[in-house]
């Protein structure tokens, strides 16, 4: 089941993040992104566990996905498919490009964003603690 997050679900969230950078709550404060206008963060949850979330930014007519996290215990499962499902399913009519980055070395993220219309736009040196990241986006018209 896919939900908005709430002040409970910051720290599984932060345990989640944390596996994928370990300055996670350092970038991240969960506790004012929740309250922010501009964020929204979805969890993906199971058996009142939550295995995923997605989190991002929309300003006017743009979202931004800022992460989107799965739990490697579950990985190619379909989580992330459906987190983005959900984001799409509930897209509003003014929106008119959805972006994202992603490390070029990460082929899995870079393929299910291709499945949803995703295209390379930019690459980005040394984005990623000295990695390059694609940046990647879809318009709507």
């Amino acid at each position: 089941m896919v939900r908005e997050a709430n002040i409970y679900d910051i720290n599984y969230i932060n345990d989640l993040g944390l596996k994928l950078n370990n300055k996670f709550i350092k970038l991240f404060n969960m506790k004012e992104i929740l309250k922010e206008e501009i964020s929204t963060v979805y969890v993906y949850e199971d058996k009142n566990e939550i295995k995923g979330f997605l989190h991002i930014t929309k300003l006017y007519e743009i979202i931004d996905i800022v992460n989107i996290v799965v739990d490697e215990n579950v990985r190619n499962k379909g989580i992330g498919t459906i987190l983005l499902d959900y984001l799409f399913s509930g897209l509003n009519k003014d929106i008119k490009l959805i972006t994202l980055e992603v490390a070029v070395d990460n082929k899995p993220a870079i393929a299910l964003y291709k499945k949803f219309g995703f295209q390379i736009y930019n690459e980005r040196k040394h984005y990623y603690r000295n990695k390059n990241a694609y940046v990647m986006g879809r318009r709507f018209e």
